[in-house]
């Protein structure tokens, strides 16, 4: 893989469920986003679409399963030098993680209830075992649901990675190269 296209993601020791990077060209937005359009097309492995300055690169719904990626791009123009910077963010399907979100503000909440529970039955001096129970099942529960979305980021990374090689030989066909 080239230098020029080495998206700048975390660290391995970071905690990342929906990698991020970000590289410049110097190509106007216009022509790239052009260019991606132009691909939806030209070719029938990826869903390509775009809305203003954001494309969306997508598996075909024949090839998706539950976990499958997609990579957002977001190609904005440099208003103070030449060229345009793009933004990648690869996810889930936005129900997938909308659903994710949902129970973990969902398991937070009833941690946070149980908690209130248990100490004020503590405080007055009543049996708080259940609620203390509870409690700690919440986390736990947090934690499978942490775990499960790193599987699915590990089941989705071959993808991952044909969704990266498209959009990098996409920006080569016009000779486009990143400046990290």
């Amino acid at each position: 893989m080239s230098p020029y296209f080495t998206p700048k993601m975390a660290d391995t020791n970071d905690i990342v469920l929906r990698p991020r990077f970000k590289f410049h060209v110097k190509e106007d937005n216009d022509i790239l986003l052009k260019l991606f359009e132009d691909k939806k097309g030209t070719q029938s492995d990826f869903i390509v679409s775009r809305v203003d300055d954001h494309v969306f690169i997508k598996i075909p719904k024949e090839k998706q399963h539950f976990w499958s990626p997609q990579l957002h791009l977001e190609i904005n123009k440099e208003y103070d030098e030449e060229g345009s910077t793009v933004y990648g963010l690869f996810g889930p399907n936005p129900t997938v993680w909308t659903m994710f979100m949902f129970f973990h503000f969902l398991i937070a909440g009833l941690f946070v209830a149980f908690g209130i529970w248990a100490y004020v039955n503590w405080s007055l001096g009543h049996s708080y075992a259940f609620q203390l129970f509870f409690t700690l099942f919440t986390i736990v529960i947090w934690f499978a649901l942490y775990f499960g979305g790193s599987l699915g980021k590990k089941t989705g990374m071959k993808e991952m990675h044909q969704l990266h090689h498209f959009m990098r030989d996409t920006l080569r066909s016009i000779g486009v190269h990143a400046e990290l």
